[in-house]
C-alpha cells in the first residue's frame, strides 16, 4: 500500500519541482533585466525640462534681510527726530512706511475700513533719560491675534497692543497710545488715507496732524549700506535675467512669450516679480517680434522688500535695426551716462534732469523725451526723491534714483535705457549693476 502511494505521488513531486525551477528562472531573468537596466540605461531628459534660469538662483542667496538692530536704529532715530520736532508720535498705515520702522506692510495686512495703525511714539529710559521709541499696534479686537503675529521688531519687547470693539470709536482707542501731557502735534505717514487723519482730528480737535517733514522722510530716502547691498542684488539679478532670456528669444516671439520667460527668470532667481513688459512697452497688444524691431524690456521685482527698475532696448543677432534707430539708441544711451556724472552730492534733482535734457537738445531729440528722468527707488518702485525738473531736492549721501532717459517718436521708433544708481560715501553716482557690467554696450549687448 505505501509503495503504491509513492508511485502515485511521484508525478505531482515532479511537476511542483518543474514550477520550482520556472519561477528560479523567472526570478533570474528579472533581475538581470533590473540589473542591466541599472547600469547600462541612461534617462533621456527632455532639453525644454532644464530651466536655463537655474544659474540664477544662487546670485541673491547670501544676502540678508535688513537685521532688528537696523530697525531699533530706525526707531531710536524716529523717537528723536520727534521729540525734537516736539511732537507726540508718528503714525502709518501698513505700507512702505511702516515696513521702514515695523517690518510689515499691506502684504502682511491689506488695507480695509478698518484700521490697523503702527504708532511711534518717544519716551525716556528711567534710568540716564536717553529717549527711546514706544511702539504700539493700533487693531481691531477680533483680529488682535492675528495682529500679534506681525514680525514687528523691538528690542526692549515693549510692543504695546490697543485693541478696539466694533462698537467703539478706533480712533479715540488710539489716543492712548500718545504720551500723557505731551505735544499736542502728530506726524502721518504722507500716503496715509484721508479717512483716517479725519478720524483722529475728531477724536481730538486740538490736535494737530501734519504730513512727517523732510527730517522724517529723509529716514527713508537715505539708504544704509544694508539696504544698498539688497538693492544691487535686485537689481543686478534684474538685469541677469534680461540678459538671459534675451539669448533665448527669436525673431517671431510673441510679448506674452517673452514676459513669462522674464517671470521664470525672475522666480528662478528668488525675486517677487512686479510689474514687466517685454516688447513695445505698455503697448497692450501681444504683438510678434519682427526683424525691423527693437525689443523692449521694462523690469521690476523685489528682494526683502526692496525693488529693483531695468530697463534694456534690445535687438536680436537676426534683427535688421536701421541705422537711424542704432543711432538714437546710442543718443539715449550717452544721455544717461550724462546724467549719471551730473548726479553728486549738493547737486539738485532738477539739474541732473536737464543735463540729460540738453544733450539730447544738442542732437534734436529733445522734444521725443517727454517724461521726467528718474524716481527714487527702495522699498516702493516710485518715491521720492525725484529726478524732474522744478524739483529743489537736493541730492545726498545715500539717495537712490533710476536714471531712464528716452526718445519716442509715435509710429517709428521707441527706446529707453534704465539703470539705477546710488550716492556713494565719496558723493558720486554709482550704478546698482555695476558689478555685473551696468549699462548695455549696445542694442545687441544689454
Amino acid at each position: 500500500m505505501e509503495s503504491g502511494k509513492a508511485e502515485k505521488e511521484q508525478p505531482r513531486q515532479s511537476r511542483g519541482a518543474r514550477l520550482k525551477k520556472c519561477f528560479r528562472g523567472a526570478l533570474l531573468l528579472v533581475t538581470a533585466a533590473l540589473f542591466l537596466t541599472r547600469f547600462y540605461y541612461e534617462p533621456r531628459v527632455h532639453p525644454r525640462q532644464i530651466s536655463p534660469y537655474g544659474h540664477l538662483s544662487s546670485h541673491c542667496a547670501n544676502i540678508p534681510p535688513i537685521s532688528g538692530s537696523e530697525y531699533y536704529t530706525r526707531q531710536t532715530n524716529l523717537a528723536k527726530a520727534l521729540r525734537a520736532l516736539n511732537a507726540s508720535a508718528y503714525i502709518a498705515e501698513p505700507g512702505a512706511n511702516s515696513q521702514f520702522y515695523g517690518n510689515f506692510s499691506s502684504s502682511n495686512w491689506r488695507l480695509s475700513e478698518r484700521p490697523l495703525l503702527l504708532i511711534i511714539s518717544a519716551s525716556s529710559d528711567s534710568v540716564d533719560g536717553e529717549v527711546q521709541p514706544q511702539i504700539t499696534i493700533l487693531t481691531p479686537k477680533f483680529e488682535a491675534t492675528r495682529a500679534k503675529t506681525l514680525p514687528v521688531p523691538n528690542p526692549l519687547g515693549t510692543v504695546q497692543y490697543v485693541e478696539w470693539p466694533e462698537e467703539a470709536d478706533p480712533y479715540a482707542a488710539a489716543l492712548s497710545a500718545f504720551p500723557v501731557r505731551g505735544p499736542k502735534t502728530v506726524f502721518v505717514d504722507n500716503s496715509i488715507r484721508k479717512f483716517i487723519v479725519d478720524g483722529l482730528q475728531h477724536a481730538d480737535p486740538s490736535m494737530e496732524i501734519l504730513s512727517a517733514p523732510l527730517a522724517i522722510t529723509a529716514m527713508r530716502e537715505r539708504k544704509s549700506q544694508a539696504e544698498i547691498d539688497i538693492l544691487k542684488c535686485a537689481n543686478e539679478v534684474t538685469l541677469l535675467s534680461i540678459r538671459q532670456v534675451h539669448r533665448e528669444m527669436y525673431i517671431g516671439i510673441r510679448e506674452s512669450q517673452a514676459r513669462g520667460m522674464m517671470s521664470e527668470a525672475l522666480a528662478a532667481a528668488g525675486l517677487k516679480e512686479g510689474e514687466n513688459a517685454a516688447l513695445p512697452h505698455g503697448s497692450g497688444t501681444d504683438r510678434s517680434l519682427k526683424k525691423e524691431d527693437f525689443a523692449l524690456f521694462d523690469c521690476t521685482a523685489a528682494l526683502h522688500g526692496y525693488y529693483s527698475d531695468v530697463t534694456r532696448t534690445v535687438a536680436l543677432p537676426d534683427s535688421e535695426i536701421s541705422e537711424e534707430h542704432v543711432r538714437i539708441w546710442g543718443d539715449v544711451r550717452f544721455a544717461q551716462s550724462v546724467a549719471l556724472n551730473a548726479a553728486k552730492e549738493g547737486v539738485m534733482t532738477r539739474e541732473v534732469d536737464l543735463a540729460a535734457r540738453t544733450m539730447l537738445e544738442l542732437v534734436g531729440y529733445a522734444d521725443y523725451f517727454t517724461h521726467r528722468l528718474g524716481h527714487g527707488i527702495g522699498l516702493e518702485v516710485h518715491e521720492q526723491p525725484y529726478l524732474r525738473g522744478g524739483s529743489d531736492d537736493v541730492i545726498r549721501v545715500g539717495h537712490t534714483f533710476s536714471d531712464e532717459p528716452g526718445i519716442y517718436i509715435e509710429g517709428k521708433v521707441g527706446v529707453r535705457l534704465e539703470d539705477c544708481f546710488y550716492i556713494d560715501s565719496e558723493g558720486n553716482g554709482v550704478y546698482l549693476t555695476e558689478s555685473v557690467g551696468g549699462q548695455s554696450l549696445s542694442p545687441w549687448e544689454p
